[in-house]
């Protein structure tokens, strides 16, 4: 009932209405949206996973993520150019068809009246959707009640047979997730249809082959199921292991799949129906909702800022974390407007062969930037990425996580430079270097002298050239566990008890708390900080008890220089470390962050003619097979 939104609407179709001109000033009119009382979906209604019932009197609109074609999308990248619309129903009622512009403005197309049994065709142009828009019906329901048996968008049928799949899953110790989504594929065999295997690279210590209920689902699956276990070479390894064998095992396509994911299995269906008419080999990934706030939808599409080397949103309309039940489709303008996108991520992301026989595979990136340095370099050889509305994945949301600090700090820092080097298209990276450096000033004002840590380890890698990428993927991780453990800010406890209670030695000035500085004062206040952390001792008892305790949404840097000693609690909520002001920590740092970035800057050209020449020998499918041959443990068939 969580997911019904994403559905299914109840209420009048009712949406994004644009004034047709501006105001007499001639400013552009604001979009505004109006929505009907909603009314509360009955979980009795819904007769299976293809039919449901509308009582009489009322109306269903499936003008939703799930339900909606996304019709901008087909006639961009695809060379259907006409849809057919059936839907069967039984009683008496009302099928009503809509379509949107690119601005989100709803247009009714058709309607027919039904009763008894009845299929109801349309026949509809793509011709419409230039820049955007969908198309959605509506049920109405008359003096009795209106069952809706089945309803399919329709393609022209086309001669080749569909292509097939090898559906991938990374995992690392994520036993019941990648259980239950087996057990989701068994049960939806025709999801299964035309995938030719379905391979599980488990990189655990724990392994799904041994877990309870396994042989139930290997069963289950009809024989389709492979895993390979091998060593932790990261998400980017176990997916490069992935595209290679869907390459060997001869596949058109390798769908890749994270672990920790509730999936939707129409959604392979989607993607490989989408992929088989893209006008040229394109790279077709499914969006991500939340899987603890089933509504939410994490990002519609992501580009790189190519001056910042961040992802970022293709339309300043668009949000993160939208929520369908606060504004559904209809209501939601930017949502009607088509998103091209640089990359897709691969917690649902299906590629063709052909593009990895001509690009290569991942780069040994360990975690971080593979999906986004892939797509960008699949871009540069023109073969397009494409986000697809209506297929998703639920996955573990990234709110409960701050990936930025700790052991995944060194991956961040390291493979967003290298993918720079690769793709940047400034002389000498746009922001990235200055970016980076800052970045690490912040952490140490912070007293996370951990994460700089690692993050000055990630510059020391990236000037030594990509020779070492490949074998730092089994070693790296390790090494950087073991030097965080040396690191008060990166021990974790518990418990908050396990801490000396904190005491400030003096009260706050005047009873103010502490409070960010303006932007005007941001720069000579930073600047006087880190003077303020360099020279100043150590305050009073700090060492031995810390002046506060710290939630994780307070943990930002000007707040955190304040102190000299803090438990700050960890994103996930599972435990805190202290952090302790240390000067002589600061001082050898903030030197190394400032002597790496300034020999990064000064060879910066070098080093990108270094990666970009080594890209094809690092991607290329013998590099990766003396790889997985020396990491592989075994098969489980």
């Amino acid at each position: 009932m969580d997911t019904v939104p994403l559905y299914m609407d109840m209420g009048a179709a009712t949406g994004t209405q644009l004034p047709t001109a501006g105001d007499r000033e001639g400013k552009t009119a604001i979009a505004r949206s109006f929505a009907a009382p909603t009314k509360e979906a009955h979980i009795e209604d819904f007769l299976s996973r293809r039919s449901t019932l509308v009582r009489s009197g009322e109306r269903v609109s499936f003008g939703s993520y799930f339900n909606a074609f996304p019709a901008s999308y087909w006639r961009r990248w695809t060379n259907v150019e006409n849809i057919r619309l059936q839907v069967r129903t039984q009683g008496p009622g009302s099928v009503i068809v809509y379509k949107s512009n690119a601005r989100g403005s709803l247009q009714r197309v058709d309607t027919r009246r039904v009763e008894g049994t009845a299929d109801s065709v349309f026949e509809l142009s793509l011709a419409p959707f230039g820049d955007g828009g969908w198309y959605w019906f509506d049920l109405v329901a008359g003096t009795e009640p209106l069952v809706m048996l089945e309803a399919e968008w329709q393609g022209p049928a086309v001669e080749k047979p569909s292509g097939s799949v090898t559906l991938q899953i990374t995992t690392l110790n994520k036993n019941d997730f990648c259980l239950n989504n087996l057990r989701l594929m068994a049960e939806n065999p025709e999801a299964l249809e035309h995938v030719q295997e379905v391979l599980l690279v488990d990189q655990g210590s724990q392994k799904v082959s041994e877990a309870e209920g396994f042989a139930e689902v290997r069963d289950a699956l009809q024989g389709k199921l492979r895993i390979i276990n091998q060593s932790n070479l990261g998400g980017s390894g176990g997916f490069a292991r992935g595209m290679f064998e869907a390459v060997e095992n001869g596949s058109d396509y390798v769908l890749l799949m994270d672990d920790d994911i509730v999936v939707e299995p129409e959604s392979i269906i989607r993607l490989l129906t989408f992929a088989d008419r893209c006008k040229t080999p394109t790279i077709v990934g499914g969006h991500m909702f939340d899987l603890y706030n089933r509504t939410v939808m994490h990002t519609f599409g992501e580009v790189v800022n190519p001056y910042r080397f961040q992802p970022a949103l293709p339309s300043e309309e668009m949000i993160l974390g939208h929520d369908f039940m606060s504004s559904n489709l209809r209501q939601t303008s930017w949502l009607h407007r088509r998103v091209d996108v640089d990359y897709n991520g691969w917690w649902m992301c299906l590629v063709p062969t052909a593009v990895i026989r001509e690009i290569g595979l991942s780069l040994p990136l360990f975690i971080k930037w593979d999906d986004s340095e892939y797509g960008l370099r699949a871009k540069k050889h023109g073969f397009p990425t494409v986000s697809l509305p209506g297929s998703a994945v639920w996955h573990v949301s990234w709110i409960d996580k701050d990936d930025l600090v700790g052991w995944q700090a060194y991956f961040h820092a390291r493979n967003r430079v290298v993918v720079a080097l690769l793709h940047s298209p400034y002389e000498y990276g746009g922001r990235v270097v200055r970016e980076s450096h800052y970045h690490d000033v912040k952490h140490l004002v912070s007293m996370q002298y951990a994460t700089v840590r690692g993050r000055n380890w990630a510059m020391e890698d990236v000037l030594k050239g990509p020779a070492g990428l490949r074998e730092l993927l089994p070693t790296k991780l390790p090494e950087i566990r073991k030097m965080m453990a040396g690191y008060s800010d990166s021990v974790f406890r518990p418990d908050q008890d396990d801490f000396p209670a904190p005491k400030m030695d003096k009260p706050p000035r005047r009873g103010h708390g502490i409070t960010q500085p303006s932007k005007v004062s941001l720069l000579p206040w930073a600047a006087k900080t880190v003077i303020r952390q360099l020279l100043n001792p150590v305050s009073g008892s700090s060492m031995e008890r810390p002046q506060a305790t710290v939630p994780h949404q307070d943990n930002r840097w000007w707040r955190m220089a304040q102190y000299d000693s803090a438990v700050v609690s960890n994103a996930e909520g599972t435990g805190a470390s202290w952090y302790k002001r240390d000067p002589k920590q600061l001082r050898e740092m903030l030197a190394q962050s400032a002597h790496l970035h300034s020999v990064l800057l000064k060879d910066w050209r070098e080093l990108s003619a270094q990666y970009r020449a080594a890209v094809g020998d690092l991607t290329s499918m013998e590099s990766w097979r003396k790889t997985f041959e020396q990491h592989t443990q075994n098969e489980i068939k």
